[in-house]
């Protein structure tokens, strides 16, 4: 009898829970990929439009449209069953650093000193 039980602890496997984190776990890290993809995508087109705003000399940022952005977000969020706070937050974030960016932009095309510098 003691011989069997060493024998089942000597070859136990993984759990079938073990497995199933281990599925869940491999979902995660493919959004997780998808949506640094993504935001690598958005941030391509946001550079764009921060160089479009430098050359007409509109301002780095358009608060008007953040309010819609995050209005319009928070409601899909509510739709979507995530926390439209959190949503909220994220995208605070994001646009943060879209408006760092198109400062950036600005300053390097402005005429004179500093933005001959940078160029």
């Amino acid at each position: 009898m003691g011989g069997s039980v060493h024998s089942a602890i000597v070859t136990a496997q993984p759990v079938p829970a073990d497995e199933q984190l281990g599925s869940y776990r491999a979902s995660i890290d493919n959004i997780d990929a998808a949506l640094v993809h993504l935001l690598a995508e958005r941030f391509k087109i946001t550079q764009t439009v921060g160089r479009y705003k430098a050359a007409v000399g509109l301002p780095a940022s358009d608060p008007e449209r953040e309010h819609q952005q995050i209005a319009r977000l928070r409601a899909l969020a509510v739709e979507s069953g995530l926390d439209p706070a959190f949503t909220e937050t994220f995208l605070r974030f994001v646009v943060d650093e879209v408006i760092r960016h198109h400062r950036l932009i600005a300053d390097e095309s402005a005429p004179g000193p500093l933005g001959a510098d940078r160029r």
